[in-house]
Order: structure tokens, then sequence, then C-alpha cells
């Protein structure tokens, strides 16, 4: 295990006992905690992108506001829903985001997945193609990103322009030299994980997948994961990709800790459909005092396949319950996991 870092989804709602009340406290919590984060010495700052939701929804001003306040630490996307954005609109601001950073953003797509209203896309002024579906969709909008985070030219220039222009084709402005190398897919079956390869996309994998075998999540998963590297030396890339996976997990340290989760329940993988078609995995949770947390995570084989570990937190519990908890499993728990 080479990278540790956190994923939050944001979560805000005005009820007793939130600690994130609001979208305000759920923006700003946010940069404390990535702030927070790297003083703990964890490697990466992510959040989840969710529209229609009492959750985060515009990921570039949260990334380079965390960027400002950060120095070292990765910041990125576990994931943006391609079926919402326009490719060339999010590589400017991805591209203005990751120069803030100084080349630190780590940034996770998706074709997408259930969303809390219809075919939100289509309020963004998005619609599929004549025999496409919502996916096709999606996955078309992420490889035209891809394609100009290149850096190539791709308009004619005006013959009179208001400024000079170089020579050729104009590209997107500002281009931040390496991101697209630092784009990630998120993937929730085999196929996808092999189409992501052969695309040069990183793999970013959660704790929901198809239910493609019917055994244990963790060891769909890092089948998974041997797929998406087959079909990365298949591709003949030039680089070593980079692997994800997400995962709960609560060192059990103290009373506060016991009492929100130590009663367990979450200590098996779960099985349910997606929509009418889509049989799908839910992995466990994991919450144990440090010793016996350290030996079940050492037997989870996707744990084992990934350079990346992704921890969700609680953000309703607030900055410094969450900062508890990264702090809980980097002091405790890594570094029998090889990290550092």
């Amino acid at each position: 295990m080479k990278k540790i870092g956190f994923l939050s989804f944001g979560h805000w709602t005005p009820a007793p006992g939130s600690g994130t009340r609001s979208a305000a406290d759920a923006l700003l919590q946010s940069i404390d905690l990535a702030v927070a984060a790297e003083e703990l010495g964890a490697d990466g700052a992510y959040v989840r992108v969710h529209h229609f939701a009492r959750q985060l929804a515009s990921p570039f001003p949260l990334l380079a506001a965390m960027a400002a306040k950060t120095r070292r630490i990765e910041l990125g996307t576990a994931v943006i829903d391609m079926r919402y954005e326009n490719p060339l609109s999010m590589a400017e601001d991805a591209g203005a985001a990751d120069l803030i950073s100084g080349g630190r953003l780590q940034l996770g797509l998706s074709r997408g997945s259930p969303e809390q209203v219809i075919d939100g896309w289509r309020h963004f002024g998005h619609a599929p193609a004549e025999g496409e579906t919502d996916a096709d969709m999606g996955r078309r909008h992420a490889l035209a990103f891809l394609e100009v985070l290149g850096g190539q030219g791709i308009a004619r220039p005006n013959p009179r322009p208001m400024f000079p222009n170089p020579p050729g084709l104009l590209r997107l402005e500002p281009h931040s030299e390496g991101l697209r190398e630092r784009i990630w897919w998120g993937s929730g079956s085999n196929a996808t994980a092999a189409w992501a390869a052969r695309q040069g996309m990183n793999l970013q994998s959660s704790t929901l997948k198809d239910d493609e075998s019917g055994e244990p999540f963790h060891i769909q998963q890092a089948a998974q994961i041997r797929a998406y590297r087959a079909a990365w030396r298949e591709a003949g890339h030039a680089r070593a990709p980079r692997i994800s996976v997400s995962r709960s997990i609560f060192p059990l340290l103290d009373d506060r800790d016991r009492a929100y989760f130590g009663s367990g329940g979450k200590e098996r993988d779960q099985v349910g459909f997606l929509d009418e078609k889509t049989r799908a995995i839910f992995g466990r949770g994991y919450a144990a005092e440090p010793e016996e947390l350290a030996a079940q995570l050492r037997a989870d084989e996707a744990i084992a396949e990934a350079d990346t570990l992704l921890l969700t937190i609680p953000n309703q519990l607030g900055v410094a319950y969450c900062a508890h908890v990264i702090e809980g499993v980097l002091k405790h728990v890594a570094p029998a996991l090889g990290w550092r």
C-alpha cells in the first residue's frame, strides 16, 4: 500500500446531531479536513460528486480552494458523473485547478450511477445521441475530455484576432501538462475496468460493483483489478497505472469510536439490484480494535492488489472526529499494510 487518503461524500443536513448543517458547512469543512489530513501525513483528499442532492456537487472551486490551503497532499474526485459534463468547459476548470495545486489533481470520472432525479443530465443540457444510452454518453464525454487534455489545437484562429495567436490551431487554455495521466475511471465491472485500461486511465474501484461471480466482494474486486492490469499490458502503455479501492475502516480506539461503530452490523457483503437488470454486490465495512482490524484488512485481496486506499469518512460527525479516524488508521493500522 503506497498511498492512503480519505474520501468524503460531503453530506449535509439541517438535522439535530448533524455537524454539517448546510452546503457552506460541507464545503468549508472539506477544506479544513484536507488541511488536517495533510498535517497527519495522509496522501490524498478526495470528494464525491452528486447532483440534485445535499452533498458536494461542483468539485473544481472546492479543489482549487483545497489546493490553496495545502502544499503536498493529492486532491481528487471519486467520481465525477460525466453524463452531466461539458468536456471542454470541464477541461478549462480542471486545468485551472491543477495549476493552482501545482499538479496535484487526481480526477476520477465515471459514466454515472443512479441519481436523485430522473435523467438529471437533461437539465444540464445533455442528451444521448441516437442509438446511445446515457452510459454511452458519459463515456463519450469522458473520451472528449481526455482528448482535449492532451493539449493539441482544436480550433481555427480568427484571421483578425483581438490578441496575437501562436501558429496553428488553438488549444484550450489554461493547459496543465501531465493532467492527462492523472485521470482515473470509476469502474463497476470487469469489462469497464478493461475499457479504462485501454484508454490509459487509472482505475478507481469503490465498495460497489456488479456481482459477476457470486464470490465475496473483495475477491471479485481483486479479479477486476487483475483484468484491468492485463488489459493495460495488452494496450502497451509506457507508464505504470495506479489503482485505488475505497473502504469504510474504523479503528476502535476510544468510547466515541465504540459508540459510533462498535455495535457491528456491516461486517458482511450485501447484494442488491441497482436496476431491473443489474445485480450488485456491496463491500463490507471494517470496525475493530487495531490489531484485529489490521488482520482483517491483510486478508482483503483487493486492498493487497491496489496501490491506493481511500477511507470513506463520516463527514457529518465533524472535522475533528474525521481527522481522529484518519489518524487512527495511519498510526495504528496502516503500517501493518506496508504503508511507509
